[in-house]
């Protein structure tokens, strides 16, 4: 029988963000294990977002160093720009190029929308949203130039919603958008970018089920990180077959989550509030659904319906996209 080729990553450097504890620890070290070179990269901080310690990064530096890999500590603050920046610029300064880029920082504060302060709403998007998005300007074109990169951000079950989850689901949910659209993007460069969901028992996930002694013992017995970081090797591989895409690693099982545009109802006249409460059995029925891969997919998709010809060959141009909904 075949023997499976190993994932490795022989002459890659990539670069991990909250990579100090938990999963981003798990990341690391797997992919310095399989051959990367690693910034691995933490400012340290509370689960709030709170404080600092550069103890964190150079731990995990110092271990991977010791197992015979290839690591260097990075302590700079990707929730601002010049941060990221200089984060990226340690790596490409000391290994000479930027493969990889997994966007794993990240803080909780889960309360109700008006128990929230303005500067824990701050800090929460500074970080996902913000942080995710400095590194990739920031690495953005590193990977344009030398025609390959692989990014993975991370998303959460946040987004399927539950009370306490609004603003750090809204950060999530901005990941989402911004891992979809620049799949588009980077399709012509060789760069691929995908997002985990990540279910692990880690120090943020287990504060938040402090209380419950029950989901603590399965979250620690059923989801270790480890299993996380398997799936984050291969979105991160430079064999992935996919790009713009979540995939949910809770456990032992690995599945895709997918947006979904149920197919709705065509109107025969102009849609009324009344005639769309009639129909709203067939508006929300998603036995019929499609998955588009960019705006222009779901665009076209629309014009057909409505008996527009040509429509699937329509090429919206980047400049003037369509008006939001």
């Amino acid at each position: 029988m075949d023997t499976v080729e190993p994932f490795r990553f022989d002459g890659r450097v990539a670069v991990v963000t909250g990579a100090g504890r938990g999963l981003g620890r798990e990341y690391a070290t797997l992919l310095a294990r399989r051959g990367a070179k690693v910034v691995v990269n933490d400012v340290g901080t509370g689960i709030d977002g709170r404080g600092s310690s550069a103890s964190p990064a150079r731990t995990v530096a110092e271990e991977i160093d010791a197992t015979g890999g290839e690591a260097v500590a990075d302590v700079h603050d990707v929730s601002t720009p010049a941060g990221a920046r200089a984060l990226v610029a340690a790596a490409v300064q000391r290994w000479g190029r930027l493969d990889v880029v997994v966007n794993n920082a990240g803080i909780s504060i889960l309360r109700p929308l008006t128990e929230l302060t303005d500067d824990e709403c701050r800090r929460v998007l500074d970080t996902h949203v913000g942080g995710t998005l400095n590194v990739l300007r920031a690495a953005w074109p590193h990977m344009v130039a030398s025609g390959y990169g692989r990014v993975v951000n991370t998303c959460s079950d946040a987004l399927f919603g539950d009370t306490g989850l609004s603003v750090y689901a809204a950060g999530k949910g901005a990941v989402l958008g911004l891992t979809k659209s620049l799949a588009a993007e980077g399709a012509g460069h060789g760069i691929k970018v995908n997002a985990v969901v990540p279910v692990a028992g880690t120090r943020m996930s287990l504060e938040a089920v402090r209380d419950d002694e029950r989901m603590t013992g399965l979250l620690t017995s059923l989801f270790p990180a480890r299993h996380v970081a398997s799936v984050v090797a291969f979105l991160a591989h430079e064999s992935v077959p996919c790009t713009g895409e979540l995939l949910h690693a809770a456990g032992r099982r690995v599945g895709r989550i997918f947006l979904g545009a149920a197919d709705g109802v065509l109107f025969a006249e102009d849609p009324t509030p009344e005639a769309i409460r009639e129909h709203f059995p067939g508006v929300g029925d998603a036995d019929s659904f499609r998955t588009p891969e960019t705006v222009s997919a779901s665009m076209a998709f629309s014009l057909g319906r409505l008996g527009v010809g040509g429509a699937a060959a329509l090429d919206l141009e980047l400049s003037t996209p369509p008006a939001p909904a």
